[in-house]
């Protein structure tokens, strides 16, 4: 009985130890696995050579330096993909007019604030005029004339000449709309030119200075600031 358990012993270590053919193929494999991981890394660290560009799925270009891509290149996102010269000149149309589109908001929210202002001046005037006739009928029409105090009663009596005016609360969402489009649109540009390619930046500034041309032509002088010195800022809305 000893005799036949120590051979079921050998047995048993034998079976469960690992020959050395075994440990070779295993070893080998695992090199192999790790070769082939690090080969799609070592490709995509060849595909962005700096910080200069950057290769995305589908051929996609994006470059962070100055650039003339056209086709394959890539703006705001993945489905804005140049494929093809057409769409490449559409796209740089699209950039002019979204330009223009700025400069038309620009004269708006101006052109907003000058309708209301002589919509109320309008108002204001009416109400003197009638305060005017009321007191010339009180005072049984001596004088046919206004004076000083009845120039001085019109500009008390009209709001817009005095005090300014405040908006109402419609109208000031009416102007808070045009300048938050105004806003949108001139972050939007901003996008664009932060990929650096030399053709959307030259078409912002066609479009900018074609949209300055058309929306910006206005009366100047005349005791009044220029249309330059009201803005902001000349960036970015």
């Amino acid at each position: 009985m000893a005799t036949m358990d120590m051979n079921t012993m050998s047995m048993d270590t034998s079976m469960s130890m690992p020959t050395p053919t075994a440990m070779s193929t295993a070893m080998s494999g695992m090199s192999s696995a790790t070769a082939t991981s690090a080969a799609p890394a070592a490709t995509s660290s060849m595909s962005m050579p700096g910080m200069g560009g950057m290769s995305m799925g589908g051929s996609c270009k994006i470059s962070m330096l100055w650039n003339w891509n056209t086709v394959d290149a890539c703006f705001i996102s993945s489905s804005w993909h140049i494929r093809s010269a057409g769409m490449f000149a559409g796209s740089c149309i699209g950039v002019i007019l979204l330009a223009m589109l700025l400069e038309f908001l620009r004269r708006s929210v101006k052109e907003y604030d000058h309708f209301l202002v002589r919509k109320n001046a309008n108002a204001g005037s009416h109400v003197a005029v009638t305060n005017q006739s009321n007191d010339g009928n009180d005072s049984g029409r001596n004088s046919p004339k206004g004076g000083p105090n009845t120039t001085a009663a019109s500009a008390s009596c009209n709001p817009v000449a005095s005090d300014g005016y405040r908006p109402k609360l419609y109208e000031q969402a009416i102007r808070a709309l045009l300048h938050t489009a105004q806003f949108a649109v001139a972050y939007f540009l901003m996008l664009l030119a932060m990929y650096y390619n030399g053709y959307f930046i030259i078409c912002i500034f066609i479009g900018a200075y074609i949209g300055s041309f058309v929306f910006q032509w206005e009366k100047i002088g005349g005791g009044s600031q220029t249309s330059a010195a009201r803005e902001a800022t000349v960036c970015c809305g």
